[in-house]
């Protein structure tokens, strides 16, 4: 199929396509569709009620929970023939979205050979303000939409309110909806457009009666209650489709981005651009503006908002430009929608090959068996301290190497498409992989390496897929053998460098830090006298070097390589740290592997004295924390009797419009009151800070302090006394 930039299948079973043409021009055509579903067996059996018109049954090959294949001639067939399984008991599975079922039934992908580059892409922002300097609310109907800026490409749209009227901001609306259909962009992005920019225009538009024509083929927005997993934590959002359109939410991409490298204390647009090197950490160059500042600032000085504005959509763009290409590359990978790409899981999506593989092939498909618990890879740290002269190796691709060896497809995969498939990717990312470094063009280069990334995410996830309880071709079994081969594999190679005289940090499943003083200069030559240990088709890589380490506790550590610290784990960089501790712990950090000289105990005394006049910013002692329930629930939650209390929880319930779960709330705690002592009772959200009426709570604060101390002061050779405000130190 042609590169296939926007898909959409309407009320009637119909399926609009956008294409591109060479010309960068979009061409729409419309192609028939038939829905189709797995059913265990026969409604009601072979002498069950009569099918509704137009579905066609067909016996599948082999055995599976799902032994019969489903097609119907319309929705209106298709509704009735899930109706019909209802009533009749009988287990039905299908495929959503309709637009992932089209593009498995003609095994298409999205963007074909298009260029990232070519993707029509579109970033947007809203600027909104209310009249009381409050935080505006699309609700209240003086609050208004004040600007929305669009940067499509290299041209930048930023419409503006005319005057503070219905008529004004309606006209401005439907300017909005004028260059959506002018631009015509594939790809909407925006940094919380969800819970924001968008759900925000939706208000406004239904207040004043603008349809949201936001969509393409003529189509207007859908909006519907959604939910992100991302790690251990739930993300509530209003999702927003738009027909034949992907919309891209950099605030959720930072936070998946965010999974594997946890260096990010904050999600803020301003702060994540100043973290990816889009932004100088000074801000030279951008336009700043307060939350109270803006609604002052678009009368009393238009430029200055505009170039506000101007730079929340550079840096938004900036952000999509690293963030998304590894999504834009899944699409070409699964039968599924750009924006499916950033909201589903990995094992998700290969499914959706496996599922490719047996509705061609008409083959029964097995429900996702259970998995039961298995032992993992091999973890430990063996050492406490700072360390200097420190190299990491590791296995390239431990797992998916091992699933190869292994050469076994999972139990329930009578079509093995299991290891074919594996092998398949493999190659794939090999060829992108030697593409990166040799394409002539640097944009040919950056396509190539989008690419290998992505591949390399995607065979990394094929063991994982093994063990998950929801994966329909899990196979636990499988996964402990190959777990119990890493492990063996890595401490073989432990033995080896050890007996090449190195001293081993730290050890995580198929990867290995090592002190070694004589082979710092050449690691390569310490490669290749232990790479030999290792069994045919497993390559061990030299993966850099480090001035120093210092080794915290298990999975807990800090790296310099003479420019940059990283570091590894949440002891040491957990978001809900109150950020006058978070400082002190990077100026120890720093010192401790030298790439400062400045001891954080002359700090911690300066916050001494500033916590005990209460000179220090409520901002820098108040905690942020991600909320794992929505406030309404988490009310009706302890109403009912339930336990335990949350401070962050109790903090959101005082706030105004009250925060959605996923959504991070800053507070502080306030001094002991009569019968008031524990934290949940003593949280307040900064924002309703009151220096006089609800000051924060010196004591508590510095009983913060001791607690550091009494961490981390064996690193620096003292010990807290912890004699509440007398002296920290010992001997």
């Amino acid at each position: 199929m042609d590169n296939l930039c926007g898909l959409w299948i309407d009320g009637e079973g119909r399926a609009h396509l956008t294409v591109a043409r060479a010309d960068g021009t979009r061409e729409e055509r419309v192609e028939e569709f038939r829905p189709f579903a797995w059913l265990a067996a026969l409604p009601g059996g072979e002498a069950g009620p009569p099918l509704p018109a137009g579905v066609v049954l067909e016996r599948l090959k082999g055995e599976g929970a799902f032994t019969v294949l489903a097609h119907a001639g319309s929705p209106t067939a298709y509704d009735a023939l899930v109706a019909l399984a209802r009533e009749t008991s009988t287990a039905l599975d299908a495929l959503r979205p309709a637009e992932s079922q089209f593009l498995l039934q003609n095994r298409a992908r999205l963007f074909g050979d298009l260029p990232f580059a070519q993707l029509r892409r579109c970033q947007l922002d809203i600027e909104t303000g209310s009249a009381d300097g409050s935080f505006s609310d699309a609700a209240r109907p003086d609050d208004r939409v004040l600007a929305i800026g669009l940067q499509c490409g290299a041209r930048q749209r930023l419409l503006t309110l005319g005057e503070m009227t219905d008529v004004a901001e309606k006209k401005l609306l439907e300017e909005f909806n004028a260059a959506l259909r002018d631009e015509d962009p594939d790809v909407i992005e925006g940094h919380n457009l969800f819970k924001f920019d968008l759900d925000y225009l939706r208000q406004r538009a239904k207040r004043l009666k603008v349809p949201c024509a936001w969509g393409r083929f003529g189509q207007k927005a859908t909006f519907r209650n959604s939910r992100l997993k991302v790690a251990e934590r739930l993300i509530d959002f209003p999702r927003c489709d738009l027909p034949g359109r992907a919309v891209v939410d950099t605030y959720l991409l930072v936070q998946l981005h965010d999974i594997s490298s946890r260096e990010l204390s904050s999600y803020g647009l301003k702060d994540v651009a100043v973290h990816f090197g889009l932004t100088p950490e000074d801000g030279a160059g951008r336009t700043y503006l307060a939350g109270g500042e803006i609604h002052g600032m678009f009368f009393s000085d238009r430029a200055r908002f505009l170039a506000y504005l101007a730079d929340d959509l550079r840096e938004t763009k900036g952000l999509a430009d690293l963030l998304l290409p590894t999504f834009f590359e899944q699409t070409r990978t699964f039968p599924l929608l750009l924006q499916e790409a950033t909201l589903r899981g990995t094992t998700a999506k290969i499914d959706l090959l496996f599922l490719e593989e047996y509705y061609h092939a008409r083959q029964a498909c097995p429900a996702p068996p259970e998995v039961a618990p298995f032992e993992g890879g091999f973890t430990r740290s063996f050492q406490e301290g700072v360390f200097r002269h420190v190299l990491h190796f590791d296995v390239a691709s431990l797992y998916p190497s091992l699933l190869l060896a292994i050469g076994r497809n999972p139990r329930h995969d009578a079509l093995g498409v299991f290891i074919p498939l594996l092998t398949r990717l493999r190659d794939y990312r090999l060829k992108y992989k030697q593409l990166a470094r040799t394409a002539a063009g640097s944009d040919e280069r950056a396509e190539a390496q989008a690419r290998q990334a992505s591949f390399k995410i995607l065979i990394n996830s094929f063991y994982g897929y093994l063990g998950f309880s929801g994966a329909r071709f899990g196979d636990g079994e499988l996964a402990a053998e190959v777990t119990r081969r890493g492990r063996k594999l890595l401490q073989s190679l432990i033995a080896e460098f050890g007996k090449n005289g190195c001293t081993i940090l730290e050890a995580d499943t198929d990867g290995i830090y090592l002190s070694s003083e004589q082979d710092f200069a050449a690691p390569e030559a310490l490669l290749a006298r232990v790479a030999p240990v290792l069994p045919a088709g497993i390559g061990l890589e030299y993966d850099g070097r480090y001035t120093a380490m210092w080794c915290y506790k298990a999975k807990n550590y800090a790296l310099y390589d003479g420019e940059k610290i990283t570091l590894r784990g949440s002891a040491l960089r957990s978001r809900a740290t109150e950020p006058f501790l978070k400082k002190l712990t990077d100026r120890l950090i720093h010192f401790l592997l030298g790439a400062s000289p400045e001891s954080p105990l002359s700090q911690l005394e300066h916050y001494r004295t500033q916590l005990a006049a209460r000179a220090l910013p409520v901002g820098e002692v108040a905690k942020s924390e991600t909320l794992g329930q929505n406030p309404d629930t988490y009310e009706r939650f302890i109403a009912e009797g339930g336990k335990p209390r949350r401070a962050a929880a109790e903090a959101a319930l005082q706030l105004t419009p009250r925060p959605r779960m996923g959504d991070r709330v800053a507070y502080y705690i306030t001094a002991k009151a009569r019968g008031k002592t524990a934290d949940w009772q003593r949280a307040r959200p900064v924002a309703l800070f009151d220096a006089a009426a609800a000051p924060y709570a010196p004591d508590y604060y510095l009983e913060k302090l001791d607690d550091w101390l009494e961490r981390y002061g064996p690193f620096l050779g003292v010990k807290a006394v912890t004699s509440g405000q007398g002296e920290l130190f010992g001997g």
